[in-house]
C-alpha cells in the first residue's frame, strides 16, 4: 500500500490536478462483477469511456480539436469490499484533471525522423462540479444496464424497470481533486485507494468474540424489523476468517490498471511520466496551470529521454526502504536514536550462540527459549456427542481432557528490559 502510492505519486504522476472518480454500482449487478472478471472489465471500460468524454468535454483548450487525439491519464483501483468486511465491488479511479494532446516534438533540423520523439500537450478541466457528474451518473446507468443485457445477465424489461428506480443504486462521485503542488495530498489519496480490505487496528477481543470497528455505520436486523445503526462487528474466530476470505481476490488478476497515457504500451508515457519530477514539471505548471486560460504546454519527449553522452538511467525505480516508508506515514524516520539523535546502524550480526546467550544474560531476558506445547490432533466430537446422560443432560467424557492442549507448567515472560 505505502509502496505502491509512494511509487505512483513519484514516478508516475505527472505534477498536474488529480480527480479522483468512484463508481458504486447495485447489488443485483455485483454479484456478477464478483463472479466473472470478464463482466467487471467491461463495467470499468464503460466508466473510463464516460470519464474520458466528460473531460474532453470540460477542456476549453481542447475544444475545437479531434476527439481521436485527445488521451486522458487514469489508475484504476478495483476494490472488492465494503467498510464492513462485506462484498462490495466498485472502483476508485484516479485521473489527471485534463486531457493529453499529442504533437510533433520540435526537433533540430538534422535530426532524422527516427530521433524526432511526440510530445504532449495538457489541457486542463474546469467546471466539474455536483451539476456536471449528475448526467454521467445517467449515462453510466444507461450503458451498463445495455451491456448487462446485451450479455444476457438481465432481462430487458428488469433494466427498464432499474431505469425507473428513483434509487438505482448507481452512484458517481467525483469531489475530490488534488491541486498539482499538493504532491502530500496525492500520495495520501493514493495510500487509501491501494488499501487492503482489513485494517488491524480496528480488531479488538472482548471474551471468547472479537469486535471490528467499521469505518461507516451499517444497518444491523433486529426483532422489530426496523434495523438498527451498529459501527462494530461481533464475530467468533470462524466468522472473521470467512468474511476475509471471501475478499480475496482471485488469482492473478492486477488489483490496479492503467490507461491512457499512463499504458505500459502507450508511446506518450515517456513524456507524461518525465513530469512526475519538480525539473521537467515546471515548463506545464507555468503554461497550462499557473495562468488559469488553459494555455497548452508543450513538453516534448526527447526531453524525457537520456542523450546518448549522458549515462542511461536505469527506468524502473529501486524499491524503497522500509524506514523510508515508515518515515513517509509517521513522519518519523525510525533509524534515529530517541536518546541522542543519532543516526542507528548495523554493527555486527551475531550468529554463534554462546555469544548470544551471554548477550542476553547481561540485559536480564531468558536465554532458554520457551518450551512448545507438542502438536495435537483435533477434540474427539464423537466422543463429546455420545457422551449422554440418563435424563438427556450431557456430560464431559473421560477423554476430554486429553483431547485438549495441556497448559505450561511454567510461565515465560517474554518482555525485554533494555
Amino acid at each position: 500500500m505505502v509502496e505502491t502510492a509512494a511509487h505512483l505519486s513519484d514516478h508516475v504522476f505527472p505534477r498536474l490536478p488529480v480527480r479522483q472518480w468512484v463508481l458504486s454500482v447495485p447489488k443485483r449487478l455485483r454479484y456478477f462483477m464478483q463472479r466473472d472478471g470478464a463482466v467487471l472489465s467491461m463495467v470499468l471500460r464503460i466508466f473510463l469511456r464516460v470519464i474520458a468524454q466528460t473531460l474532453q468535454t470540460h477542456s476549453p483548450g481542447a475544444a475545437h480539436m479531434d476527439k481521436a487525439g485527445l488521451h486522458i491519464g487514469a489508475i484504476a483501483f478495483i476494490h472488492r469490499f465494503g467498510s464492513s468486511l462485506n462484498e462490495h465491488v466498485h472502483f476508485h479511479v484516479c485521473v489527471v484533471d485534463g486531457v493529453f494532446e499529442e504533437v510533433e516534438g520540435e526537433g533540430d533540423a538534422d535530426a532524422t525522423p527516427r530521433i524526432s520523439s511526440p510530445g504532449v500537450i495538457f489541457h486542463a478541466a474546469t467546471g466539474i462540479d455536483a451539476a456536471t457528474v449528475a448526467p454521467v451518473q445517467t449515462t453510466l446507468q444507461k450503458r451498463i444496464l445495455r451491456a448487462f443485457v446485451a450479455r444476457g445477465l438481465l432481462e430487458n424489461c428488469d433494466a427498464k424497470d432499474m431505469l425507473g428506480y428513483k434509487h438505482s443504486g448507481f452512484s458517481v462521485d467525483a469531489g475530490v481533486c488534488i491541486e498539482a503542488h499538493d504532491r502530500a495530498a496525492l500520495e495520501r489519496l493514493l495510500r487509501y485507494c491501494a488499501r487492503p480490505p482489513f485494517s488491524i487496528e480496528r480488531l479488538r477481543k472482548e471474551g471468547s468474540k472479537l469486535v471490528y470497528r467499521c469505518a461507516k455505520q451499517r444497518s444491523e436486523p433486529t426483532s422489530d424489523k426496523r434495523g438498527a445503526k451498529v459501527d462494530e462487528l461481533h464475530l467468533t474466530p470462524l466468522e472473521l476468517i470467512d468474511r476475509i476470505a471471501a475478499l480475496v481476490p482471485p488469482p492473478r488478476t492486477h488489483r490496479h490498471r492503467y490507461f491512457g497515457v499512463l499504458a505500459p504500451n502507450s508511446p506518450l508515457r515517456a513524456a507524461v511520466t518525465a513530469l512526475a519530477t519538480p525539473a521537467q514539471a515546471a515548463p506545464v505548471l507555468g503554461a497550462s496551470i499557473s495562468t488559469g486560460e488553459c494555455a497548452p504546454g508543450v513538453v516534448p519527449m526527447s526531453s524525457a529521454l537520456p542523450s546518448q553522452s549522458e549515462p542511461v538511467l536505469p527506468k524502473r525505480a529501486a524499491h524503497y526502504l522500509w524506514a523510508v516508508l515508515i518515515a513517509r506515514i509517521y513522519e518519523v524516520f525510525p533509524l534515529l536514536c530517541p536518546l541522542c539523535g543519532g543516526h542507528m546502524r548495523i554493527i555486527a550480526f551475531i550468529t554463534h550462540s554462546a555469544d548470544i546467550r551471554h548477550i542476553l544474560d547481561h540485559i536480564g531476558a531468558d536465554s532458554e527459549p520457551p518450551r512448545i506445547s507438542p502438536a495435537r490432533g483435533p477434540p474427539l466430537w464423537d466422543d463429546c456427542s455420545d457422551a449422554q446422560m440418563d435424563d438427556g443432560a450431557q456430560t464431559e467424557p473421560a477423554d476430554w481432557d486429553l483431547a485438549a492442549q495441556p497448559a505450561p507448567d511454567f510461565e515465560v515472560d517474554q518482555r525485554i528490559s533494555w
